[in-house]
């Protein structure tokens, strides 16, 4: 009965984790943290620098100019309608026609998903107006997308939706810095990374590591009472083992 009481305490005693020893250990190996995140951090910034093509991102927006079928003009109800109709023109811009025309315009080499895949169309809240954003390795060849986009949407909008006019609010801008990628984000993303790994493989190997050290490792892992123990110090291990050393270098000159 004492046995399974005993063998009992040491299981929960295994699941218990010291936080203070766990902080220590952590606080010990502080520098490996350190630099694992400051390494991380350099590969991530370098990756980024050299690896990694920079993008360009030119907008454009226009304003949908809805017809009135009232004589006093442009009602409430017709800003209304207007405004949800705006999901409408954004998803016909970024039809395959609008891409096709595009493409042709522009002699692109590309499908029609492929400029698709780079053009972006946004609503502001409440407003009938649409933004165009078009993201290239190319700023000039982004600018020129941009505005050859919206004009073939304004067309085929006008066309296909009845609408009396979409006005042209910003053309297309010439891009002089990248949008992407983020070369600080990316090398925050990998200093903290690095920093989590690093805590993470040494915590990792505390929690493994099941040798006995001190006097309560063994009644927590052997249930057995420590009588005393002898502390070594450091500095007589080094006297010993110079000892060891000098003994042996005069049994071999004795020896010649």
């Amino acid at each position: 009965m004492n046995q399974e009481k005993t063998t009992h305490d040491i299981e929960n005693d295994e699941l218990t984790i010291d936080l203070g020893e766990l902080f220590s250990v952590l606080w010990d190996k502080i520098y490996i943290v350190i630099l694992a995140g400051i390494v991380l951090a350099f590969v991530t910034f370098a990756c980024t620098q050299l690896l990694i093509t920079p993008k360009y991102t030119s907008t454009t927006s226009m304003y949908m100019l809805a017809k009135s079928n009232s004589e006093t003009g442009i009602t409430t109800s017709d800003l209304q309608t207007g405004t949800q109709l705006t999901q409408d023109y954004m998803e016909l811009t970024k039809s395959r026609t609008v891409m096709e025309k595009v493409i042709a315009t522009l002699n692109l080499d590309m499908t029609a998903e492929e400029l698709s895949n780079c053009i972006t169309t946004t609503n502001t809240e409440n407003t009938r107006i649409m933004t165009i954003a078009v993201e290239h390795e190319d700023p000039e060849l982004a600018r020129d997308i941009a505005d050859a986009l919206r004009q073939a949407a304004s067309n085929e909008i006008v066309d296909i939706m009845g609408i009396e006019a979409v006005n042209t609010i910003e053309e297309a801008n010439l891009p002089t810095s990248p949008s992407s990628p983020s070369v600080m984000k990316n090398t925050a993303i990998g200093g903290l990374l690095g920093i989590v790994l690093a805590a993470g493989i040494i915590i990792l190997i505390f929690l493994l590591d099941d040798t006995i050290k001190t006097p309560d490792d063994v009644e927590n892992y052997l249930g057995l009472n420590v009588l005393t123990s002898i502390p070594i110090q450091e500095g007589e291990e080094k006297a010993k083992k110079t000892k060891r050393r000098t003994t042996r270098r005069m049994t071999k000159k004795m020896k010649r």
